[in-house]
């Protein structure tokens, strides 16, 4: 019988298990030859500076104290996906959800909801990079602009998702991967890095018409030049969003 799975308010550091410790190493082991075969440069350089490792789970306090002073950024521990407001209210205030319960052994391959897995070895090392940090609160912030129209909202995810989740990056003529989603995946890694998906130029229309799949390989990525650029298209995507509001209001 399976256990029904705890999902903390707070990480307790001592709360962590023995099979927790190695699940988290079995997956940190099995994704590091990904990173320096296939990750960008950037979340390379991340990953090291805030100094994840196979042989210790994250812990928040530390984890906290250096996005402090790098980025001003702070995690915020959840027990599950946050209400879409709230999600938007955090990145606003420079703050990022994460989950601190780990995957069991039976779903190291594939799990459905984000763990702490995803939520910190994904998402979390870029919060160190300015660049990614200032694009992640503007769009906090933007979003929040939309929060009572739906349909807006459901465009600024498709920009969400193909950048911060599935997101590529070009380094020195090669594609490379900083989205989350791909990067705690070795699947959607190694798929990412072959000829069978589309990796279509970064365009922002193109990205806001362009829907998404949550439970399936993604076979279409769009691939940005570099971390500024995100920010930079930002005042594209505000124009585009108003432009269609003000159509519809007509």
């Amino acid at each position: 019988m399976i256990m029904k799975r705890i999902r903390p308010l707070a990480q307790c550091y001592a709360n962590y298990t023995p099979e927790d410790f190695i699940g988290w190493e079995t997956l940190f082991n099995r994704q590091r030859p990904i990173f320096e075969q296939y990750a960008s440069a950037a979340y390379q350089e991340a990953l090291a500076g805030i100094g994840f490792n196979a042989n210790e789970i994250p812990n928040f306090i530390h984890v906290n104290q250096l996005l402090q002073n790098k980025t001003g950024w702070q995690l915020v521990v959840v027990p599950e996906i946050v209400a879409v407001r709230d999600f938007f209210l955090l990145l606003a205030g420079r703050k990022f959800p994460a989950t601190c319960w780990l995957r069991r052994f039976d779903e190291l391959e594939y799990i459905e909801e984000p763990d702490m897995f995803h939520d910190v070895l994904g998402h979390v090392p870029l919060l160190i990079n300015r660049d990614y940090a200032d694009f992640m609160q503007a769009f906090g912030k933007m979003a929040l602009q939309w929060i009572d129209a739906p349909e807006r909202l459901e465009l600024l995810g498709r920009l969400y998702w193909f950048t911060v989740e599935f997101g590529l990056i070009m380094e020195h003529g090669q594609t490379k991967i900083y989205g989350a989603g791909i990067l705690s995946s070795p699947g959607e890694s190694r798929h990412s890095m072959t000829e069978q998906p589309s990796k279509m130029p970064f365009e922002v229309q193109a990205i806001l018409d362009t829907p998404f799949r949550t439970d399936v390989i993604q076979e279409q990525y769009f691939v940005i030049e570099n971390l500024k650029q995100l920010m930079a298209i930002l005042p594209e995507v505000q124009k585009i969003i108003g432009i269609t509001q003000s159509a519809q209001n007509v």
